[in-house]
């Protein structure tokens, strides 16, 4: 398992290592040294220009001028203010390259750093590094602007400026990467989008931080294939459908059957051995057109689909027999509906996926969580979290980790739906790498609901089931994507290619 840290984790971390006799000099060496060792590689023996800041990012930037200079590398530094004679590391790093012969000027407009940039083969972008919020303030929102337009290899420093070390966000201008060298240990906002997409290729660079300070508690966990593949629960030779797990989908009033079919087949294929289906009672006769396997089970209701009120000892008694159930796909938001999943939310007595219109039916009140007993999983995108949390759309965006940590002190599993999707458990954090724009289509999420209650039904824990969900499902998106293009993917094409990503696993 590798961990993504946070700018006050990796400084923590910093400190840590000063503290057992590493000297801050000595890790900025090293940075800019893995920097200049990069950098040489993709020069290939052309001109290097060096954008430098003030801070310990423009530090390494001025150690990894002095090595290629040293090298005999063509370099110069591009440097936001003269070299001067302040005690900083980042300072002192100047003040040695200067000494050592590296060139170097103060750009007076992005018109004179576009001049350097026009014949230089690597742009080093050390500008902002991990402590930088905000949108970048002028000039180095420029000289971003300049290193945008260059058309060189870019090698960012820790992280592209302009992207937020934390979250991922890129509020104004910023940089992007071809290559990312990120020192001690992957950054979360190298893993979050925009951040991601702007990273380019990532290279973890050893400064000698000692590897126990690497590993806080609450720090991004990213899981490998190995990993998830030891979740998977075997399939026993004597197994039967009535071990292999029992998920109920209750779902798909009239006009939104596909949503409820969607999950019960994402559950049978992920390798649910029984899977039963509760729609409203106008929609019964669809859903035994649309499905095969699965048993179907009327609910009682009104004519237009909504839930009566004896659809919930109706429900609870098809969720009897159940070893986890899915809520909401395609359940529809009259009024007697969400009453009805309220009520059910509180008394099904097994693991719980809320999705959907059952996350509507939530609203801002999550206090009925704590009245659970079984454990719950909350599946939002983007939108339905911001309902949640009473919050803007942009806001949860703009911090995504914050986002769902909050909705999992609730008592749940969050699932926070998106590229880079987070899965949350109390104080774990969980961030996916698979999945694509070929699963920005409608009907994926419902298909992630039914494999997540899967993995639950035959045992795993919430943190668990939810992570390895939304792994298989991401892969398959990405499988099915390949080979039909992220624009004519579909959520039956992610069902259809559950089975290669189950076989890169087995």
């Amino acid at each position: 398992m590798r961990q993504a840290l946070t700018a006050e984790q990796v400084r923590l971390a910093e400190t840590a290592a000063v503290g057992r006799g590493i000297a801050l000099h000595d890790l900025q060496e090293r940075a800019g040294t893995a920097l200049a060792d990069v950098v040489q590689a993709r020069a290939l023996g052309g001109r290097v220009v060096v954008v430098a800041g003030t801070g310990n990012n423009g530090g390494d930037g001025w150690v990894a001028a002095r090595r290629l200079h040293e090298r005999g590398q063509r370099v110069i530094v591009l440097a936001v203010k003269e070299v001067g004679d302040d005690a900083t590391p980042a300072g002192q790093a100047a003040r040695e390259a200067v000494a050592a012969g590296v060139e170097s000027r103060v750009p007076d407009s992005p018109a004179m750093a576009m001049i350097e940039f026009a014949d230089c083969a690597v742009i080093v972008d050390a500008l902002l590094g991990t402590g930088s919020r905000g949108e970048p303030r002028e000039p180095q929102a420029a000289l971003i602007r300049a290193i945008d337009d260059a058309d060189a290899v870019v090698v960012s420093a820790d992280l592209p400026s302009g992207v937020d070390s934390d979250t991922g966000a890129a509020p104004g201008a910023a940089v992007a990467a071809d290559v990312t060298v990120t020192f001690s240990a992957m950054k979360v906002g190298c893993l979050l989008q925009p951040g991601a997409s702007l990273c380019g290729e990532i290279v973890v660079a050893d400064i000698g931080v000692p590897e126990d300070a690497l590993v806080p508690e609450d720090s991004l966990e990213v899981w490998d294939d190995a990993e998830y593949a030891e979740l998977l629960p075997p399939l026993a030779i004597g197994a039967s459908k009535h071990t292999r797990g029992h998920v109920v989908v209750i779902g798909g009033a009239p006009g939104l059957t596909g949503a409820a079919c969607l999950a019960a087949t994402g559950a049978l294929r992920s390798g649910a051995g029984y899977v039963t289906v509760a729609v409203p009672a106008p929609s019964l006769a669809v859903v035994e057109m649309k499905l095969t396997a699965p048993v179907k089970r009327a609910l009682p209701a009104d004519v237009s689909g909504a839930l009566t009120a004896a659809a919930l000892e109706a429900a609870l008694g098809v969720c009897e027999a159940a070893d986890a159930v899915v809520i909401g796909p395609g359940l529809g938001r009259a009024g007697a509906t969400l009453a009805v999943v309220r009520q059910l939310i509180r008394r099904i007595a097994v693991p719980l996926v809320i999705d959907a219109d059952a996350l509507f039916a939530l609203g801002h009140d999550l206090t009925i969580l704590a009245e659970r007993t079984a454990p719950t999983v909350l599946a939002p995108h983007t939108g339905e979290a911001a309902r949640l949390l009473d919050l803007g759309a942009d806001v949860v965006d703009a911090d995504r980790p914050a986002a769902v940590r909050a909705l999992a002190q609730h008592r749940v599993a969050a699932v926070l739906k998106g590229p880079a999707t987070l899965i949350a458990e109390g104080g774990r954090l969980v961030v996916n790498t698979t999945g694509g724009p070929g699963l920005a289509t409608l009907g994926t999420g419902d298909v992630l609901s039914g494999i997540i209650a899967t993995f639950l039904a035959q045992g795993l824990a919430p943190l668990d089931a939810a992570a390895l969900a939304v792994h298989v499902h991401g892969a398959a998106g990405d499988a099915a994507s390949e080979d039909l293009t992220p624009v004519c993917c579909t959520s039956e094409d992610v069902v259809a290619y559950l089975p290669e990503a189950f076989a890169a696993l087995l």
